[in-house]
């Protein structure tokens, strides 16, 4: 059954896959220890580990007889560009109202 590709924000929407990029930004993990810090199944770890493995957030090595989860920057690159964009628009809103404010400072 292949999952439907779901956008960053439908990725990132999911506490528990926030809560698992969080814990593999500290360190690569197995599939199996990042499944211990879950009150869920294994299965159900599995699809948030697809999601995030097919949204670039993760890659998955084979090291022996071990899968091991680690945090990529691919999935983060779209949310930094959308985060950039607004940052730049609301950076030249707050430019022309502090020239506005000081236009109208210097007038009084």
């Amino acid at each position: 059954m292949e999952l439907q590709r779901l956008d960053v924000f439908q990725v990132i929407a999911d506490p528990s896959r926030r809560h698992m990029l969080q814990l593999l930004s500290k360190d690569s993990l197995t599939i199996n220890s990042l499944a211990e810090n879950f009150d869920m199944s294994r299965p159900a770890v599995s699809k948030h580990i697809k999601v995030l493995y097919n949204a670039g957030f993760i890659s998955i090595q084979d090291i022996g007889r071990e899968r091991h989860c680690i945090l990529k920057q691919d999935g983060f690159k779209q949310l930094q560009e959308w985060l950039a964009y607004y940052d730049n628009f609301w950076g030249s809103k707050l430019q022309k109202l502090e020239a506005l404010l000081n236009e109208r400072s210097n007038k009084q």
